[in-house]
């Protein structure tokens, strides 16, 4: 049986969240040769124009992704992660959907992210969600192993998405 899956909102500037990304930008080194030098400051996923998600197996944080304004009508995703003896088990798909839902909440139409040529997982993730390739934007958008993906979002996030608590863990 698969353990369950509990998303909470956590603010970016949490422990937890910068463990979680600490390990993210660690996993970027050893597949890039350094971390992502893109910008984040933790009020860019506070509402109305973002938010940060946890996920969590009992009293673990295991996963976790966030949201931010891009502009007006488009959300970017960042910080996808789940730890590696928690993959496969379609927690990174629970994240994307609540994610997309939380979108959709905030009144974005659409939604963008960038990964890269050294994630195929990411990349399968996102292209069978959805997601087709997009121009390039961001810190990378010049970077040959970048991938820049977007999807248009509709008003329901439909039946495999779950509502993250309010309050954090």
């Amino acid at each position: 049986m698969r353990p369950a899956l509990r998303l909470t909102r956590t603010r970016y500037d949490d422990p937890v969240v910068g463990e979680l990304v600490a390990h993210v930008q660690s996993e970027y080194v050893h597949r890039y040769g350094g971390p992502d030098r893109t910008v984040t400051e933790a009020s860019q996923f506070d509402p109305p124009a973002g938010v940060f998600l946890v996920g969590w197996v009992g009293d673990q944080a295991v996963a976790s992704g966030g949201l931010r304004r891009h502009d007006n009508q488009t959300a970017e995703i960042k910080r996808m992660y789940v730890v590696p003896e928690y993959r496969g088990r379609g927690f990174a798909r629970s994240v994307l959907a609540a994610l997309e839902g939380c979108a959709v909440d905030l009144g974005y139409r659409q939604i963008v992210l960038e990964t890269g040529a050294e994630q195929p997982e990411a990349i399968a993730l996102y292209t069978s969600s959805g997601y087709l390739p997009v121009e390039g934007f961001g810190h990378y958008r010049d970077s040959p192993l970048s991938r820049s993906f977007g999807k248009p979002l509709s008003g329901t996030h439909g039946p495999d998405s779950s509502t993250p608590d309010a309050a954090p863990a």
